[in-house]
This record gives structure tokens, C-alpha cells and sequence, in this order.
């Protein structure tokens, strides 16, 4: 088999802070932003790497979810424990500094993990934890 990643899907509550956050301070190209009604689905990826895409999606707008599970997936997204995603970089330190100096909500520092990574974590604007990692 000869397999590769094409779409990764997190949710988000806001485009426009989504977009802010994932276009204008990580640098992704936006490939792709599909209305319908009132929800929107933004695919983005990083440039470069045409055959990657994140797609953020309404997180609630799959056909058969009830009412209880929207409030559910509401309450773990508000705690940050819905969604996550990993990307790396060859420059944790200086990434981190940038995401610092705009405010993003730190969770964790650049630190050396016990399990052979040095990465930080931080938060999106719907709450999404995104750990990103030093590649050499």
C-alpha cells in the first residue's frame, strides 16, 4: 500500500478568528472556504505542500448528531479536549515566540518531553490543542 495523508478535519465555532489564527499567524494557504447557510467549511494547508489540507469544519453539522451530543462536543471544545493536531517545525523556539507575542492561549512551553521530542502546545480559537513539535 501506498498511503499519505490528504485531510485532517478540526472543528471550529468562529471563521473569522479560525482564519486568523490558521492563515494570517501560521502562514497556511486557505484552498478552499464552502458556505452553507449559516456554516462554513475552510480548508487550508501549508504552503508548499499542496497535497496536505486542514479542513475546519462546524463541528455539529454532521447529519444524525442529537441535541445532548452538540452540547457535549460544545463543552469539550470550550475545554480544549475535542480536537487535536500535531505539526512540526525546524524552529520550536522561534514559532513559540511568535505565537507568544500574538497572545495565542499557551499551554505548554518549549520543553524536552521524556519521550524523545522537544515540542509546546497552545490552543486555536475553538479551543483545538495543537502541539508542535522540533524535527531536525
Amino acid at each position: 500500500m501506498n498511503l499519505s495523508i490528504h485531510s485532517t478535519f478540526l472543528p471550529h465555532d468562529d471563521p473569522e478568528a479560525s482564519l486568523a489564527f490558521y492563515r494570517d499567524l501560521l502562514g497556511f494557504e486557505v484552498r478552499n472556504d464552502v458556505a452553507y447557510g449559516p456554516m462554513r467549511w475552510i480548508t487550508l494547508g501549508p504552503a508548499g505542500q499542496p497535497g496536505t489540507s486542514l479542513v475546519l469544519a462546524p463541528p455539529a453539522a454532521t447529519p444524525g448528531i442529537t441535541d445532548e451530543e452538540r452540547r457535549t462536543i460544545a463543552e469539550m471544545m470550550a475545554k480544549g479536549t475535542y480536537a487535536m493536531i500535531i505539526f512540526a517545525t525546524p524552529d520550536l523556539d522561534g514559532t513559540f515566540d511568535r505565537l507568544q507575542a500574538r497572545d495565542v492561549d499557551i499551554v505548554q512551553e518549549p520543553m524536552d518531553q521524556p519521550y524523545g521530542v522537544r515540542d509546546c502546545a497552545v490552543r486555536d480559537p475553538a479551543g483545538n490543542l495543537i502541539r508542535i513539535q522540533q524535527v531536525r
